[in-house]
């Protein structure tokens, strides 16, 4: 599919941001994308595979359920994620510019700063899809968004459902200290723009947090500017990482693990990379892998108790590179693997153009 005609890239942090395919892809050939707009207006689309070809869209079925005004190019969010109930998440940012000066992330009169639920397999008058009548603000009488899941949101970027638990997990890039990683609950107060982290931000000391979800972990600006959220690992070839959330920072390369957050909560870092990470996906068996700005793919393997990213997106094999960190030292070497085949798997098809086309710049 190419809609790079409707796709705006001019700004830093705008294009092609989010994909989803549906549920029942296989029988309705439904898939949602969420992008950029020439009017800077972020759009949710629905679209359909060809009926002569199945590995090509039918660009002009395209169905837009939302249409979102962005006072800023910046904080667009825009990660979509079906949920074990079938709804669709997306998240959005506060709308951009520095310290969210219209208000948004704490005020749920507008879509802005949140995680939105709707469902796509049905539809209210006047919309192209329904609202749950169990979203925590369905028939408000303050004039809240109903489409709002959870509020109080910076600029989330990359969320996912633990397959085994169904927990939402986001990680929410950060103001100019910290940056955090949040389970998400329905109608939660993620705390932006009164917390940055665990941490005051307006006011800078002595907040009330009274109501606000505290993250589940934060890092500071020494460790990386700008976080890329992950999945919870529930593949069978890498033991060191199994039931473990991991994510990592985009500018630092860094990647770490979570593992028992409503228990004895452990955070590791696990590989210090030289790679910007932009995205994770996985595969059907629930295997790992990274999208990076160079190009390409990495999963993840182990060998011997050490974890090992390996490039597979390349046509050319390349020279193995070491990478060392505190820990461990880490082996990242390239193949010759064919990525033709599973492009059609949840997450690929959207991490291979967002990679290879570049059509934006990570948010930091």
């Amino acid at each position: 599919m190419d809609i790079e005609s409707q796709v705006d890239d001019i700004g830093n942090e705008e294009g092609l941001l989010g994909l989803a395919f549906h549920p029942n892809y296989a029988t309705n050939g439904y898939f949602f994308v969420y992008y950029s707009a020439a009017s800077s207006n972020s759009i949710l689309s629905r679209f359909s595979v060809d009926d002569t070809n199945e590995n090509f869209a039918n660009v002009s079925s395209e169905l837009i359920l939302l249409n979102i005004n962005q006072p800023y190019p910046n904080h667009n969010g825009g990660s979509l994620a079906f949920g074990p109930d079938g709804m669709l998440y997306i998240s959005l940012g506060d709308g951009g510019s520095f310290a969210d000066p219209q208000g948004n992330g704490q005020n749920r009169q507008t879509l802005l700063g949140s995680i939105l639920r709707i469902d796509v397999d049905n539809v209210d008058e006047g919309l192209n899809y329904s609202i749950p009548i169990d979203n925590p603000f369905y028939n408000n009488g303050n004039d809240y968004q109903e489409e709002i899941f959870a509020y109080g949101m910076r600029n989330p970027w990359r969320m996912s459902f633990d397959t085994a638990t169904g927990d939402l997990w986001v990680g929410d890039v950060g103001q100019g200290k910290y940056e955090e990683v949040d389970i998400v609950i329905s109608g939660g107060n993620y705390g932006w723009n009164i917390q940055e982290g665990f941490s005051c931000f307006s006011p800078s000391s002595g907040c009330d947090k009274d109501g606000l979800i505290q993250p589940v972990f934060d890092y500071d600006h020494s460790f990386g500017l700008s976080i890329t959220g992950g999945y919870v690992y529930h593949g069978p070839s890498v033991f060191e990482l199994r039931d473990a959330y991991i994510f990592a920072d985009f500018q630092s390369g860094i990647i770490w693990k979570i593992t028992d957050p409503y228990g004895d909560q452990i955070t590791e870092l696990i590989l210090d990379t030289s790679l910007l990470i932009a995205s994770f996906g996985t595969d059907n068996d629930g295997e790992l892998y990274i999208a990076a700005f160079d190009g390409s793919i990495y999963k993840f393997t182990s060998s011997l108790a050490v974890i090992t990213i390996t490039q597979i997106s390349t046509n050319e094999v390349t020279n193995t590179q070491i990478i060392t960190t505190e820990k461990r030292v880490v082996e990242t070497s390239t193949t010759n693997n064919n990525f033709t085949g599973i492009l059609s798997v949840t997450g690929f098809l959207f991490m291979s153009t967002y990679l290879i086309r570049r059509v934006r710049a990570k948010s930091y």
